[in-house]
């Protein structure tokens, strides 16, 4: 299988690369981040990436989607240190065909990558079991998905009734660079790329409501 290997750890790169050329795979490429992984993606067109969940600049989540909306055609496993379902759902919802935690030992690691060719996904038992669980309690994979503070929830109504930061700050008595630190927070835990596609998810999912309020949510 043609792969391309994706983390910002040279050493732990160089080790995954060792790991399945001795097992019979062809790396094609190597990336340091997010950018030149999906540039190594579109110049080389591997069968698979094997992405870093964590990386400077363009993290795993943003450059997974990127690859998925130009590339459907590659497979894409988050490799990841983070036991988090907040990350794990978001990656499967971006398209990711699997989510492996580096703990794996090789043997197990090897075994997914191989079933990847199959069409299968590069999930551990454990993982699976995780999925499985949050399909059968939809809400309560959302909640875990979101995350979100009651202060957070509340900035979140307020981004989406269009107010501005100076705004926010003062309908909430904060400062705007705690109305910024706030706003990465959400974008962080919802895996949104910016305050409009963070307020649609909001919106369709029910977490907020667009409808003026004085205090959508009340304060902790």
């Amino acid at each position: 299988m043609r792969i391309i290997v994706a983390d910002d750890h040279s050493l732990f790169r160089d080790g995954l690369v060792s790991l399945l050329e001795a097992a019979g795979h062809e790396v094609v490429g190597q990336a340091g981040d997010g950018e030149a992984a999906v540039e190594a993606v579109h110049r080389l067109r591997p069968e698979l990436l094997l992405l870093d969940i964590s990386m400077p600049g363009l993290d795993g989540l943003q450059a997974l989607r990127k690859v998925r909306s130009q590339h459907p055609e590659v497979a894409v496993v988050m490799l990841t240190v983070s036991d988090d379902d907040a990350s794990l759902f978001e990656a499967l919802r971006g398209g990711a065909q699997g989510y492996l935690l580096k703990s794996l030992d090789a043997a197990e690691f090897l075994a997914m990558i191989d079933g990847i060719a199959r069409g299968e996904a590069a999930l551990s038992r454990k993982t699976a079991a995780r999925v499985i669980d949050g399909l059968a309690h939809p809400e309560e994979t959302a909640g875990a998905h979101a995350r979100l503070t009651e202060r957070e929830l509340e900035l979140l109504g307020y981004v989406a009734r269009g107010l501005s930061n100076k705004a926010i700050a003062r309908e909430m008595s904060i400062s705007e660079n705690t109305v910024k630190y706030y706003m990465k927070n959400v974008l962080q835990k919802l895996g949104a790329q910016n305050r409009t596609e963070a307020v649609a998810y909001a919106l369709q999912t029910g977490l907020v409501s667009s409808k003026p309020a004085a205090r959508p949510y009340p304060r902790g």
